[in-house]
């Protein structure tokens, strides 16, 4: 992954009002659009790379066959919500760190402070952007896996959806604290880095979590990420996710969202 740390300040980008007047949120809104849609990277890994995921292991035959140790579903099936998690792990742990991050090295949130654009405001937006192309990545996840490998679509919409909302939620909550903790952009890669991996592995992309040695899958499933893989394929199967996997993201996100704003530092 690439750092995707912006180059322009947010209030220098925003629109010309042209005789009319547009609120700071609305501007800040505007402009860090703007500049997010002029970051290819950011664009391609929340985007496009999960679904390229799932499209390159529905090429292997393996993938596509029927599989009685799954009930009866194919490793393509499973690897559907694990695409979907996927989007909302780089959104919030990889695109969004080293952006807001930047934004304070640079000195942008200081001079934000003393304009009626806040700085929770760009805060607010960063993690807005983040969170909706995250869940249209997942809609894309869904509809690939749908048209291309013939996946059934989630049984339980309800529970699939609450689901997804509380990973992103988890997600964002974890990139806030890396941004809160790491002093520099680099530093924010950095620390993101090392929890994307481990992230990858608890939502089971190198091996399901259904797949794991029970030990080893209550163990992950106590991390928002393992927590959230088993909630979606439950919810994808037909039954609500068990309160207990909801409960830890909800846990996970309200503790990781406290400490982020702990510690979060505007310069």
């Amino acid at each position: 992954m690439t750092d995707t740390t912006t180059t322009a300040s947010p209030t220098a980008m925003a629109p010309a009002t042209e005789g009319r007047r547009v609120s700071p949120r609305v501007a800040v809104l505007i402009s860090e659009t703007r500049l997010f849609f002029r970051e290819p990277a950011n664009l391609f890994w929340i985007i496009v790379f999960p679904s390229l995921i799932l499209v390159i292991l529905g090429c292997v035959p393996m993938f596509r066959e029927e599989n009685d140790d799954l009930g009866g579903l194919r490793l393509i099936d499973i690897y559907v919500p694990i695409a979907v998690l996927v989007a909302q792990i780089v959104a919030g742990i990889q695109a969004m760190p080293p952006t807001l991050t930047g934004y304070r090295e640079r000195g942008i949130l200081r001079r934000m402070s003393t304009t009626p654009a806040r700085p929770s405001t760009l805060l607010a937006v960063q993690m807005l952007l983040n969170s909706a192309l995250a869940v249209l990545s997942a809609l894309l996840v869904i509809t690939v896996g749908r048209l291309v490998f013939s996946v059934d679509l989630p049984s339980h919409v309800g529970g699939y959806a609450v689901g997804l909302l509380l990973a992103t939620a988890a997600c964002l909550a974890t990139g806030a604290l890396v941004s809160a903790l790491a002093s520099t952009s680099r530093y924010a890669a950095g620390f993101a880095s090392a929890i994307f991996f481990p992230a990858l592995f608890c939502v089971g992309v190198w091996i399901p979590v259904r797949s794991m040695p029970d030990t080893l899958a209550n163990v992950v499933e106590l991390t928002p990420f393992g927590a959230a893989a088993s909630a979606l394929e439950q919810a994808a199967a037909g039954g609500w996710p068990d309160w207990s996997l909801l409960g830890t993201l909800v846990a996970w996100a309200v503790v990781l969202t406290a400490a982020a704003i702990r510690w979060f530092r505007w310069e």
